[in-house]
């Protein structure tokens, strides 16, 4: 059980892993497989399970010999979806960040809006508090 939602962990192909993000796509996968390796975690990738649907119910009317149908099962539309985790359970990404503890291929520092996809390259000349 995760002490918080930013510090998730479970099985993952029958290794404890700690979560770095769920439900990602497959570029996402390659980009954050690319900078968790570079750091030296061991990284292990599963497919989302899939969403579950409301049921659809069915109206009937009831009669004396006539009981309420079960709920239809609704298919949704199915999104290849990922779980990255890595074996380092004490592994959180917010603090890894933050903490400046992840640095890309070319050794600058990691920053959040580089993690989140938002700049192509780390810039980091601005501290986080300023």
């Amino acid at each position: 059980m995760a002490i918080n939602k930013n510090h998730e962990f479970e099985e993952l192909d029958g290794v404890k892993c700690a979560v770095v993000e769920k439900n990602v796509s497959a570029a996402r996968v390659a980009f954050l497989q690319k900078i968790l390796e570079h750091n030296k975690f061991t990284v292990i990738v599963v497919a989302s399970p899939p969403p579950k649907a409301k049921p659809a119910t069915v109206a009937t009317t009831i009669d004396d010999e006539t009981a309420a149908a079960e709920p239809a099962p609704e298919l949704l539309p199915t999104v290849e979806t990922f779980i990255v985790g890595v074996t380092d359970y004490t592994f959180n990404s917010t603090n890894a960040i933050f903490g400046r503890a992840l640095r890309t291929t070319n050794g600058q520092v990691v920053t959040l809006a580089y993690w989140n996809q938002q700049e192509e390259i780390c810039n980091d000349e601005v501290p986080y508090f300023s």
